[in-house]
């Protein structure tokens, strides 16, 4: 079986539009949570977001492209391309050999919004782009096509999981032979007055209307997720043909656990299941034992029921070492970024393995006793580490579990 390494990194989130932008902001605990200025929100009981700042489209695409694109298309464009320049890959690859497995948990739901009103307020008819800007495969299609990637692409949409499983199935792919590099990560673009009042009325948001203590993973005072944006892709390549070209190794993605709670559509499994397996088999695929050397980036949504599932499913997977282990939640910087939460936190587990800091949660003050491991809080601490474990859930019963080791 070949191994597989992480040769590139690209991100655009409520941190900032670029990469170093985003980590510094990790490592300083700097929380990119707001109060939610994309729409009005006199008449909703939501009033904060994880918002992408000052994204200028035109970096990425010539005039009157960012038309024809949806902004889930646009944050996934620039990121693969910071990624791709990150690498080094460029021409150094055979397109046949380079896939792009880049997925989106809502994908151009803004695009569907705005033409379907479109209709309502009499119209007669719509953009001729608005198909190819709403279907959630087009960040991937687009990406294959600016990077001449010809190799195996695909989406997955898994919620708030599918960019870990877009990960874990680039890993696959190149790990049994499929191709020789991929651009694997995720997208989203879904903050409008639609998404958030569904996710308001199944209860899955905070309506605490304070950016400081709106997300508080772990915490007991926390109230639900805080809705973010943005993209996270990583360059996964053949560890012997990044070799050949010289190439800068961030580290090594050497294990990967995809299961299903098979319990309920938006809530995890109350005895952490589906999760725990997932732990247990990536660990076990990557031939490793976690402990004081290990950093775990946890789903960490800042809601009631995930966080102490999490965190019995760490305890259940890991033993002893389950307090051994740093665990941080950097979705209380970067918010809830749904289908590009797993990348962008796999991308912060591969620094924390480069550098060596472990980013903190912020704002976690008052301990719950249901969740009592080392959250890592308020700042970021220094260790030497050589594993990292990355987790993610999603509604459907979706779990996904990425193991990372140093070189």
């Amino acid at each position: 079986m070949n191994r597989v390494v992480i040769t590139g990194l690209g991100a655009v989130t409520p941190l900032g539009n670029h990469l170093q932008e985003t980590w510094q902001g990790m490592q300083e605990g700097r929380r990119g949570i707001g109060l939610l200025s994309k729409f009005d929100t006199e008449n909703f009981k939501v009033k904060v977001a994880a918002e992408v700042k000052d994204f200028d489209p035109l970096e990425y695409f010539e005039k009157g492209e960012p038309r024809k694109n949806d902004l889930f298309t646009q944050y996934a464009v620039a990121a693969a391309e910071q990624a791709m320049a990150d690498s080094g890959l460029a021409g150094k690859i055979a397109p046949e050999r380079l896939g792009v497995y880049v997925g989106s948990g809502i994908g151009g739901i803004q695009t569907t919004i705005t033409e379907s009103n479109k209709l309502h307020d009499g119209a007669k008819r719509v953009s001729p782009f608005m198909v190819p800007m709403m279907i959630g495969n087009m960040a991937a299609g687009t990406i294959s096509i600016r990077c001449n990637a010809q190799g195996p692409t695909l989406p997955v949409v898994t919620a708030c999981a599918t960019s870990s499983h877009t990960l874990g199935e680039a890993y696959r792919a190149i790990k049994h032979g499929y191709a020789d590099a991929i651009l694997a990560g995720g997208s989203e673009a879904a903050i409008c007055p639609l998404t958030v009042a569904g996710f308001t009325s199944c209860m899955a948001l905070t309506t605490n209307p304070d950016p400081e203590t709106a997300c508080v993973p772990f915490d007991k005072r926390r109230s639900g997720f805080v809705i973010g944006e943005g993209a996270g892709i990583l360059v996964l390549e053949e560890y012997q043909h990044a070799k050949a070209r010289g190439a800068r190794i961030y580290g090594e993605i050497c294990g990967y656990g995809n299961t299903a709670d098979a319990y309920h559509v938006t809530a995890p499994h109350p005895e952490a299941e589906g999760i725990t397996r997932a732990i247990r088999l990536a660990l076990e695929e990557a031939g490793e034992t976690a402990g004081a050397d290990t950093y775990v980036n946890a789903h960490g949504t800042s809601t009631a029921l995930n966080d102490k599932t999490e965190t019995l499913a760490l305890k259940k997977a890991l033993g002893e070492a389950a307090y051994q282990v740093a665990v941080s939640s950097t979705k209380s910087m970067t918010g809830h970024m749904l289908g590009a939460a797993g990348a962008v936190e796999a991308i912060a587990c591969v620094k924390a393995l480069e550098t060596g800091w472990v980013p903190p949660t912020v704002g976690y003050q008052e301990p719950d006793p249901e969740c009592d491991l080392f959250y890592t809080p308020e700042k970021a601490i220094h260790r030497d580490l050589r594993l990292a474990i990355s987790t993610s859930l999603g509604f459907g019963g979706h779990n996904a579990c990425l193991v990372f080791r140093k070189l």
